[in-house]
């Protein structure tokens, strides 16, 4: 028996590879959802939010008074109150005419007359309006992905929805011989954490039609397929693609991620991932993340700038992945090309060494994309 497929005599380049995944990709529809399920999603444009709070309010528990009838009250001095203080709970609203909020032992009402044992300034223990979200502000900027913290300003907002981006992604598995399917489990996890809509399926079979019946591109933004892109004699996701759709690129000149393949059926980008972990996560990190990017309508990720603390080497030709640990105000270099499962957990970033280079020399900056928050 023969491979079913095979690699090109030349590899397709990485920048060839994302120019293609990426042709006529275009942002989604934004959608509205419930604050939790807009989790990890890109924000859409929202309407403004109003000021909170909408009008002073007591920032502590205590007397309501006006600062400027306080000068020169002491222990020592203590000045008397013409009218009665008014006490107000944290969050309560202020009393009009009134401007601080003072502590309760401040205030000794004692005797027939309230007496006041400290000076106050305007504003002390008051949160002024829009004090916590200015008004005319929106959630977030359209493009940002939507945080924990961003759902804290919604609901403080009395919002119960968020406008969204949330890109549609299939992906289809090709079952492992061993009949394992950790590295489709990690791409969906990923994918997830990326804010996108996650429909998992997997072919009946490894042959090239029952992998093309599972190949099903409806109500999808993207298909990604794990597994079967080698040149095995049970390898046929680039036979089944073929049937399907179009093979634009099969072996692009990225290691990790070698027999990666970009294609198309109709109008649905398909990216087909080798079936190891590191290989998958290689055309994962450097492909499909940036066409979540564009159709998610957000900017690239999140990048830091730090000298290496020691030097790359690389091939050229082919663009490697590297990964990095955070070493003091420096990046550590822990791998590159082939990586073990133990170095992609210990990593704190990762950056492409292109074809063209050689690699950087020790103390050179380079930037690198974050893989922790």
């Amino acid at each position: 028996m023969v491979p079913t497929q095979r690699l090109p005599a030349s590899l397709t380049s990485l920048d060839v590879a994302l120019t293609a995944l990426l042709h006529r990709l275009a942002p989604v529809a934004p959608v509205e959802l419930a604050l939790a399920d807009a989790l990890g999603c890109a924000a859409a444009d929202m309407p403004p939010l109003q000021p909170l709070p909408s009008r002073d309010a007591a920032a502590s528990d205590g007397w309501a008074l006006r600062a400027r009838d306080l000068v020169g009250a002491s222990s020592y001095s203590p000045l008397l109150l013409s009218t009665s203080p008014v006490w107000v709970e944290a969050g309560e609203p202020m009393p009009d005419n009134c401007d601080c909020v003072v502590d309760s032992d401040s205030v000794d009402r004692a005797g027939p007359m309230a007496q006041v044992l400290a000076e106050a300034i305007p504003g002390q223990g008051v949160r002024r309006a829009g004090g916590e979200i200015a008004g005319g502000a929106p959630v977030l900027a359209a493009g940002r992905r939507v945080r924990p913290r961003d759902l804290l300003i919604a609901r403080a907002a009395g919002l119960l929805r968020l406008n969204v981006r949330r890109p549609r992604l299939r992906i289809v598995n090709i079952p492992a011989i061993s009949g394992e399917a950790v590295t489709a489990q990690l791409i969906s996890e990923a994918a997830r954490a990326e804010g996108a809509e996650i429909v998992c399926s997997e072919a009946t079979g490894r042959d090239a039609a029952s992998i093309a019946g599972a190949l099903d591109t409806g109500a999808c933004d993207l298909l990604v397929t794990i597994g079967g892109t080698g040149v095995g004699r049970t390898d046929a996701v680039i036979s089944a693609l073929a049937k399907r759709g179009e093979v634009v690129a099969h072996g692009l000149a990225l290691r990790p991620g070698r027999t990666s393949a970009i294609g198309r059926i109709g109008d649905v980008p398909v990216l087909a991932l080798p079936g190891a972990p590191d290989q998958a996560l290689g055309a994962w990190w450097t492909l499909a993340l940036a066409a979540l990017d564009r159709l998610s309508g957000r900017e690239r990720r999140l990048r830091q700038a730090r000298p290496l603390a020691r030097k790359i080497a690389s091939s050229v030709g082919v663009s490697e992945i590297v990964l990095l640990e955070r070493a003091d105000e420096t990046w550590m270099p822990l791998a590159g090309g082939d990586l073990s499962l133990a170095t992609i957990a210990r990593a704190d970033a990762w950056l492409v060494v292109s074809g063209g280079s050689e690699g950087f020399a020790a103390g050179t900056p380079v930037d690198a994309y974050i893989m922790r928050d």
